[in-house]
């Protein structure tokens, strides 16, 4: 079982700048580089300064090291650093890291950051390549050998039986991607600037793996995003209106696997992400109906609308009449299909800038913003909210 009570994290520490390079499918420098730049643009939308950082945390799949990143950025010694294994699963950890080592007094000022260039580069959706044997890779060798090599074939398993289970039809992801693609249409930044799809565009779309489509698939991207933490105290001197993080959680569900949990009871759900919304409904002690918008993972558009239901914004089976009919604002800077990859760092940038109400597509009034990190894998979730 999680977490019985409200945990005390929430309302220690916040995010105060956030930093971006250009997101191309070619970026044409070293991830060390733009790992550098979108940390050093987010120190400088924060109001602080290389000296001022005694704390950085990354992914494990990411090919620059803390220390290095350090030295290129012109920050100084460090008394806290970290990594946060299972891919996009991580995002949200790398904040709730930073807000634990914070709360804790470990550390004043932690940078988070991601930066690869997952297009021109390494592409993880080619699927499985050499590989160092592993307990991991043990797992995934019981599904190789059927061709389910890619990430986008393991997921299809999972979306097969959901459309089955309620009587849907692949229309139901469509919804997610004619959602995220309206919004990317509106953010300079995305890579779909001015380029919305509809229902049927998604529907004449190419088949990857049955049945998801192409337009069903998140992109693949060069590029970099960096995230600064500190407390709230210290947050109300800087510059930015600070996003406060109200609860932040991690979970792995029973029977857990990275990306081929196919032996579970039931594969309509997201059982990791279900422990993560329990934690931060406890421990934030808010309902679906406290959240003013949502920045869901969104690698794959059925997962999308499974994380909707584990949430409890909808019941099983209905989250795709859900996002169609608006009801919550949804991905509002394009999400991983329409503004970019980036193991879901850009979609907590993007609910820090409607805290701020500095979003392209900003949502009037918001006071808490839901942010979930990757699913399928061990995964993480926020919810920031305004100071006071």
């Amino acid at each position: 079982m999680s977490i019985r009570r409200k945990d005390g994290l929430g309302g220690r520490a916040a995010i105060v700048g956030i930093g971006a390079t250009e997101f191309s499918k070619d970026s044409g420098r070293s991830e060390l580089k733009l790992a550098v730049e979108a940390v050093r643009a987010a120190l400088d939308d924060a109001g602080l300064s290389p000296a001022d950082v005694d704390g950085l945390v990354t992914f494990t799949m990411d090919t620059s090291p803390e220390i290095t990143v350090a030295q290129a950025a012109g920050i100084g010694e460090l008394s806290f650093f970290s990594r946060i294994h299972y891919g996009g699963g991580a995002a949200c950890a790398t904040v709730q890291q930073a807000a634990l080592a914070v709360a804790m007094g470990v550390a004043e000022v932690v940078v988070c950051y991601r930066a690869f260039n997952e297009r021109s580069g390494r592409r993880f959706g080619s699927g499985v390549r050499h590989r160092e044997p592993s307990a991991e890779g043990a797992a995934l060798g019981w599904n190789l050998p059927s061709g389910l090599l890619t990430p986008a074939s393991w997921v299809a398993m999972a979306a097969q039986r959901y459309l089955h289970a309620h009587g849907l039809t692949p229309e139901a992801f469509g919804q997610v991607a004619v959602v995220d693609r309206r919004h990317a249409a509106r953010n300079p930044a995305a890579y779909f600037y001015g380029k919305p799809i509809t229902l049927a565009d998604h529907a004449a779309s190419r088949w990857i793996a049955e049945p998801l489509r192409l337009l069903d698939c998140c992109q693949e991207t060069d590029g970099g995003q960096a995230i600064v933490v500190t407390s709230v105290e210290r947050a109300r001197d800087l510059p930015r209106a600070p996003a406060v993080v109200v609860a932040a959680a991690q979970g792995a569900g029973r029977a857990q696997e990275q990306m081929t949990s196919f032996y579970r009871d039931d594969l309509t759900g997201l059982p990791e992400m279900g422990v993560v919304a329990r934690q931060l409904w406890r421990s934030s002690g808010l309902a679906p109906g406290d959240i003013d918008v949502g920045i869901i993972y969104d690698h794959f558009t059925p997962f999308v609308l499974m994380q909707l239901e584990e949430f409890g914004f909808c019941g099983p089976g209905e989250a795709a009449e859900y996002v169609a009919a608006d009801t919550l604002p949804l991905n509002t800077h394009g999400g991983q299909l329409g503004e970019a990859y980036l193991h879901g760092m850009n979609g907590i940038a993007e609910a820090v800038r409607q805290i701020r109400g500095t979003s392209v597509n900003q949502i009037p009034g918001v006071a808490r913003s839901l942010v979930t990190a990757g699913t399928g894998v061990p995964t993480s979730g926020l919810i920031l909210g305004t100071d006071g």
